[in-house]
């Protein structure tokens, strides 16, 4: 949380230069980067804000608490990120179309200032953007910030040495292309976990194959995989078991849950036990909407 405050400041502080340095130097390539730059504080401070408010509690009208939170952070850092690309390619086409002169020495100053704090705010999060998709959103939007700046840089440099004024907006589009690319992977990772997709990282067949091995399990129905949020990955299913006593059927429940918490660090599994339950052949799901069940049912 700290290095995230740091992060927010740093990246606020590179902002104001950028947009400085890039009106005194009328260079769209510094600008997008400002821009770019701008979302990333953005991103830091929804991500700082998601990782506070999915400390809180679970309640009796939030029941999984909070995590989605930085779910819905992220897709909306991805979003906006995606709006301010097509800005950037908007602006760069009228520019390739009337080149205008660029400051070549106040770009590349810029960009070298970007790119060193865009990397250093970048190796804080890198630790914990293998196991958080908002901080993930968040270490990505600096990665590609990085490389943008990397962009910025080229172009002043190509500038300085021949004065072709084209390389700006070209270098522009190049990052509008960057900025896309690296939102795309968020939207489409958030948008899976909202639609209570499995996540990507487990294969739903194995989990299944798993729960059938556990001693005293018939069958297996019913079963549900999905992200609830950062590192909390939740599964119910419906076990169909031999006719037996409470005592040993709760045995073969505690067996499923500590077996799929060890082999897929599922922690949050809700494993229903039956004896005679309902058709074994709907492995997944036969849920359907109130109005359609109620319509087939007569």
């Amino acid at each position: 949380m700290r290095k995230m405050g740091a992060g927010i400041t740093l990246t606020l502080a590179l902002v104001t230069a950028e947009l400085i340095a890039g009106l005194f130097a009328h260079s769209l390539a510094l600008l997008s980067d400002a821009g770019h730059n701008f979302a990333d504080a953005a991103a830091l401070g929804f991500s700082w804000y998601a990782l506070w408010i999915a400390r809180k509690p679970s309640n009796a009208a939030m029941t999984f608490g909070y995590h989605r939170a930085g779910i819905l952070t992220a897709l909306a850092n991805a979003l906006c990120l995606a709006i301010i690309a097509l800005l950037i390619g908007w602006e760069a086409l009228a520019r390739l179309h009337n080149p205008q002169p660029v400051n070549s020495t106040l770009m590349l100053v810029a960009a070298l200032a970007a790119i060193t704090i865009n990397l250093l705010i970048s190796k804080w999060l890198h630790a914990d953007s293998k196991n958080d998709l908002n901080i993930r959103g968040a270490y990505l939007h600096m990665m590609a910030d990085a490389l943008s700046a990397v962009g910025v840089m080229i172009a002043a440099v190509i500038v300085a040495m021949t004065h072709i004024w084209i390389a700006d907006p070209i270098v522009s589009f190049l990052i509008a292309a960057l900025i896309l690319w690296s939102s795309w992977g968020i939207v489409r990772e958030s948008v899976q976990i909202l639609m209570e997709a499995a996540p990507a990282n487990i294969d739903v067949s194995a989990v299944l194959t798993a729960i059938r091995q556990v001693p005293g399990v018939c069958n297996v129905h019913d079963l549900h995989v999905w992200t609830v949020g950062a590192n909390a990955i939740a599964c119910s299913c419906h076990v169909v078991v031999e006719e037996q006593t409470v005592r040993d059927g709760q045995q073969i429940l505690r067996s499923v849950i500590t077996k799929l918490d060890h082999d897929f660090q599922i922690a949050h599994t809700t494993v229903q036990i039956e004896v005679d339950g309902c058709d074994p052949n709907h492995v997944y799901c036969s849920m359907q909407p109130t109005e359609a069940a109620h319509n087939h049912s007569h």
